[in-house]
């Protein structure tokens, strides 16, 4: 369930994060490296090498260029924060719209991915400090970006580490290019422009480095541009008659310690100090230093410091905020910690006050924390954290209160339940369950912090998919409602409409939801949680537009059109991208489970899981990437088996069942229906309506394969006994399900005109609502069955031009046939009756042949082969010429029936 997005980041900090470092004067120009980066002509261009080595400055400098040139640029340099997918893709939208790209409609979202992939303008898009992204979410939606960069866009990343962006499939394309560290070592020639530079910006007159001297440094310092940079002011100060130069030995990390030592301890008493107490901050500006150190005037001591390139890194372009470089701030901290470690705790707390009094609570409640004043940081909190929840911003809420030790928190007894909310929506009900146990919440003396815990209870059950005991502990709870919290109040009776329509109680589920919407209040989590649930039974009803503009409403409510990183935003996220996948938007509901899967998995929903990682593998086979679709429902079968959840393990047997089924391997595929054959899990299945099986079950996998593989006659009985249990219960999405899997029941009978019957009543219901994949999902059989209709229909037409069609079908029919593609006219039924091949196929032959019964696209083949697009071409060529097919289809079909591929 969504969190909003937090607050927007005060206009100049955001600046500094769209801004690359400004320009110094002693920067040396790194030439080379920008005319390589000019004629590379690549998707991404990665800068990797540890601290110190400039790599921003490199990349700063790449950015001129281009803009010289007429390229189009934007920066933006990455924080921690930024691991919150809202945070980043409200930061990405900013950057992508000073590219040019253009504004959202007045009443859509602004989708920056969506947007940079369709801007037609070349532009290049730097994206510094990346090591900081470890969000799993993010990796995936700029793995995304850097898959749909147009032919003249370019991403340029600056990391420490090598980031997880499938770098191994960009390189074998030759779509990347990467700059290490050996590339950003100083030369021996630019180590002397350097000392040049700082010579002739000194503030007093100092003397050159003998050539000798600075061959000497170049090769001590291994070109390591932080070492030089911080024997530069070592220099400056004891000169080059010293033995300095010769002395130093080495270019680890400890060089630059040592360095950076001997520069801070020849500062005068009153910057030494600054340095120190400041090093605590991010983000330095003269307001909030000054709160650090009162007694002296910190905007001329960082003019000062700005003016003679001393220490810091402008991050805007005014000249008013900069960072200490990160060597140097590590460096700080350390010794702060050895020489002071008595203030470190005084100095947060005086940044935690300045950030309070300027009405930014979130760096207040950061700064208690991170100086250890955890009871400042609960009295913020006491403050604050309701707010925050009613937001839903739970990750963050559960960040602090996993930093805090539980004593303290004992002693705020309201914050106890926030703590419990977070927790649940963040590490999953276990987590919460236990926790729940172990703070004594629901013996509570405190009525309001009691009817919190009592009100969790049924959600927490619910989410462990023990709806039985959660329907028996919600009855209890609202008994004792209204309780005079409108949070808990409202969550309970969310959570018990959820149960309720998993028991079949639709009229009642409905009745507690209205009551959850004047329950609400300005709860944006809450709003949320209610349409989203809406939605879903609008969706289970057949109203497939109705189920999508709530399920949106849900999205934005939380202001996720930047997709707000929350855990519980995966309860709206989830649902939302499997509406825009049943419409066959494949591209964005891809992209929404980027953002939505990585957090369904953390969070443990079992239904959101199963639905995120089945559509994932379904989309994943439908691009021909089988590897990719395999590897989504092993992870689903993994975490099935390690949250002890049966149910999940059988969700992901199921779909591979149906995968194999597509893949005309229809003994591997009864095999996989075996193994999910529970009948515990199934009966229960059978009583209950959950999310992740109304149209994936048991009973209408067997009919499926039936229909493929065995008695067509059989299925076609039980599809009637389904569809009469579907039909009782307002399943109208399961019934239309079942009709299509009877129409091609009864195409597989032999009963073709029934069939085309069937299937022409399905479309018409699908055309009103809109509903794609649940026939395209069926694969060939139906598009064939599709196809026939189309050519019925229009048969019909032109014999009776009068006859006017339904507009709305014909066009619905028409995105239909487009996205099955072109289609054989001639299917499996009645390839060739020949018993020969007219010439053997090679060993690569069959083994491509093999790949295209699995499913795999071109471009998967080629890769999985090692081999060119125009390579497959060639084997596909051939292969319909020694197998006389006219198609991809019947070159399979044939194959199979002559014994060379199963």
């Amino acid at each position: 369930m969504p969190s909003p997005a937090a607050p927007p980041p005060s206009p100049r900090i955001l600046e500094t994060k769209l801004n690359p470092p400004a320009f110094v004067a002693t920067q040396v120009p790194r030439t080379t490296i920008g005319q390589e980066v000019a004629a590379a002509g690549v998707k991404l261009v990665l800068v990797r090498a540890p601290a110190g080595f400039g790599k921003t400055t490199a990349m700063a400098q790449i950015r001129e260029r281009m803009d010289a040139q007429g390229t189009a640029t934007a920066w933006l340099t990455l924080d921690r924060a930024d691991n919150d997918v809202s945070r980043f893709l409200n930061c990405l939208a900013e950057a992508a719209q000073r590219l040019g790209v253009e504004e959202p409609r007045a009443n859509g979202p602004f989708d920056a991915v969506a947007a940079l992939a369709a801007h037609d303008a070349p532009f290049t898009l730097f994206l510094d400090d990346f090591e900081v992204v470890q969000e799993p979410a993010v990796l995936g939606l700029v793995r995304e970006m850097i898959e749909q960069l147009p032919r003249r866009g370019q991403i340029v990343i600056g990391s420490r580490s090598l980031p997880d962006l499938g770098l191994g499939r960009l390189r074998a394309r030759g779509q990347l290019m990467e700059i290490d560290t050996d590339r950003l070592r100083f030369t021996l020639e630019e180590t002397s422009a350097f000392f040049g530079l700082r010579q002739a910006h000194a503030s007093q007159a100092s003397q050159a480095l003998p050539a000798e001297l600075l061959s000497q440094l170049h090769r001590k310092t291994e070109g390591w541009v932080a070492a030089i940079w911080l024997a530069s002011m070592a220099l400056e100060r004891h000169g080059t008659a010293t033995g300095f130069v010769e002395r130093f030995s080495g270019s680890d990390r400890a060089v630059a310690e040592y360095l950076a030592e001997d520069v801070l301890a020849h500062q005068p008493r009153e910057i030494r100090d600054f340095l120190l107490r400041t090093s605590i901050l991010r983000q330095l500006d003269a307001s909030v230093c000054q709160a650090l150190n009162p007694r002296i005037d910190c905007a001329a001591i960082l003019e000062r410091l700005a003016a003679a390139n001393l220490f810091l890194t402008p991050v805007s372009g005014d000249g008013r905020a900069w960072r200490y470089h990160s060597l140097f701030a590590d460096f700080l901290r350390a010794q702060l910690a050895r020489e002071q470690p008595g203030k470190i705790e005084r100095l947060h707390l005086a940044a935690s006050g300045w950030y309070e009094s300027q009405d930014r609570p979130v760096p207040a409640i950061d700064h208690a924390i991170e100086g250890g004043d955890h009871p400042h940081a609960l009295t913020l909190l006491d403050s604050y954290a309701g707010q925050f929840l009613e937001q839903g911003r739970m990750r963050m809420l559960a960040r602090w209160f996993s930093a805090i030790p539980n004593h303290h928190l004992r002693a705020h007894p309201f914050l106890q339940p926030i703590a419990l909310w977070a927790t649940c929506f963040t590490h999953g009900p276990w987590d919460a369950m236990q926790m729940l146990e172990q703070s004594g919440c629901i013996d509570s003396e405190i009525p309001e912090v009691r009817a919190s815990a009592h009100a969790l209870v049924p959600l927490l059950l619910a989410m462990q998919d023990k709806h039985d005991e959660a329907y028996e502990a919600g009855r209890a709870s609202l008994a004792r409602m209204p309780t005079g919290l409108a949070f808990a109040d409202s969550v309970l009776l969310n959570a018990m409409a959820n149960i309720l329509a998993v028991r079949g109680d639709q009229r009642e589920a409905q009745r507690l939801l209205d009551a959850a919407r004047r329950e609400q209040g300005n709860s944006t989590f809450n709003r949320m949680y209610t349409e989203s649930l809406a939605g879903l039974f609008d969706l289970h009803e057949g109203r497939l537009r109705q189920a999508t503009a709530r399920l949106r409403m849900a999205v934005d409510t939380t202001h996720a059109v930047s997709y707000n990183h929350s855990h519980g935003n995966a309860w709206a996220g989830v649902l939302y991208a499997g509406v825009v996948y049943e419409s066959n938007q494949l591209p964005q509901a891809d992209h929404l489970l980027n953002v939505y899967l990585p957090l369904a998995r953390d969070v443990g929903l079992p239904d959101h899981m199963i639905l995120s990682h089945v559509m994932r593998s379904r989309i994943a086979f439908h691009a021909g990437d089988i590897d990719a679709a395999v590897q989504a429902l092993t992870e689903l079968e993994y975490l099935g088996h390690h949250r002890q959840l049966p149910r999940v393990v059988a969700g992901a047997k199921l779909e591979r069942s149906r995968m194999l089924l597509l893949q005309g391997n229809g003994p591997a595929s009864r095999d996989e229906l075996s193994r999910a054959d529970d009948p515990e899990l199934w009966a229960r299945e059978r009583r209950q309506q959950l999310a992740a099986h109304d149209l994936d079950y048991l009973a209408l996998a067997k009919a499926r394969w039936d229909i493929a593989f065995g008695d067509a006659r059989a299925a076609l009985a039980v599809l009637d006994a389904e569809m009469h249990a579907a039909v009782a219960s307002n399943r109208n999405r399961r019934v239309l399900k079942l009709r299509v899997l009877r129409a091609m029941a009864l195409q597989r009978a032999g009963e073709v005109a029934a069939a085309i019957d069937e299937i022409g009543a399905v479309l018409q219901i699908a055309s009103q609502e809109g509903f794609m994949r649940l026939i395209l999902d069926e694969g060939p059989a139906v598009e064939v069955l599709v196809q026939r209709y189309a050519t019925a229909a229009a048969q019909e037409a032109a014999a009776s031009p009068s006859m006017r069609g339904d507009p709305i079908l014909a066009d619905y029919l028409q995105r239909l046939l487009q996205a099955m593609g072109p289609m054989a006219a001639v299917d499996a039924e009645a390839a060739p009756a020949g018993d020969a091949i007219k010439e053997p196929l090679t060993r690569k032959e069959i083994r491509v042949l093999q790949l295209l019964a699995e499913g795999y696209s071109n471009n998967a083949m080629a890769e999985k082969l090692f081999v060119s697009d125009s390579t497959v071409r060639t084997h596909l060529r051939n292969i319909n010429m020694k197998l006389d097919a006219k198609s991809r289809t019947q070159a399979v079909a044939i194959a199979r029936r002559l014994g060379v591929i199963r």
